[in-house]
Formats: structure tokens, C-alpha cells, sequence
């Protein structure tokens, strides 16, 4: 038996705002952008330079007070996603760039380079150049 996981979702407060920072900011790709209904939309994003079929990240609007209460908080304040890359110091030149907040600066590990950072919501995310 093969498993993947395909996408998990990501909460959001507006599709067009979480749009504009993940793809204009981190430079991820927008693999589809379908309107559901008047208020729901079917948003997919992808890191630059992934593979077809790789994990995706689902941008879904909050619904509801307790959705909205999960705004950048979908995992009580620990780390929550982790963005693998090859070119580190590219990746955290453009972090900079844009002017997102760095949580922790970046520092080598024994399992490779790697830096803190929050996304305009306030999740926060392992930047990772893992050893070869």
C-alpha cells in the first residue's frame, strides 16, 4: 500500500490577500483558483519548483467565529509548517525582501541550515536547507 498526503488545508481570513503573500510574496505557484459559490473558492498553491503531485497547501476561507479564531493559530503557536529548499540564502534573501518577520534567525543544526519565519497571519514556519 502507497499513501500520500495530496494538500491539507490552510485557514484564511481573505483568498486574494493569502494570494498575494504566499504566491506574490513567496513566490509559491497558484495550481488552481475555482469559484465554488459566491463566498467559497477552491485555492491550491505550491512551492516554486515542486513536483507534480507533490503535497499542496488548500487556502480555505474561515467560516464562522471559531474558523476565525484559528487564523494563524491552526497549531497553538508552535511551528506548524516546514518549507524544505536548496537555496537557502536565496530563500531567506527574498524573506527579508518582503519584509516578512523573521521569528528565529537563521542557524546551522545537525540536520542543516535553517531560520523561523511567520506568514501574514502569524503561522509560523521552519525555513530548512537539510544537510545532503
Amino acid at each position: 500500500m502507497k499513501q500520500t498526503i495530496a494538500q491539507f488545508a490552510l485557514v484564511v481570513r481573505d483568498y486574494d490577500e493569502a494570494i498575494d503573500f504566499y504566491v506574490g510574496k513567496l513566490g509559491f505557484t497558484l495550481e488552481e483558483d475555482t469559484v465554488m459559490s459566491e463566498t467559497k473558492r477552491w485555492v491550491r498553491i505550491a512551492p516554486p519548483g515542486s513536483e507534480p503531485g507533490n503535497c499542496q497547501v488548500l487556502l480555505a476561507k474561515a467560516v464562522g467565529e471559531e474558523q476565525e479564531m484559528a487564523i494563524g493559530n491552526q497549531t497553538g503557536g508552535r511551528v506548524f509548517l516546514f518549507l524544505h529548499t536548496d537555496d537557502f540564502e536565496g530563500t531567506y534573501q527574498n524573506l527579508l525582501y518582503h519584509d516578512i518577520k523573521i521569528i528565529r534567525e537563521k542557524s546551522e543544526e545537525s540536520f542543516g541550515t535553517v531560520a523561523v519565519f511567520a506568514d501574514l497571519y502569524g503561522n509560523l514556519w521552519d525555513l530548512i536547507q537539510p544537510n545532503t
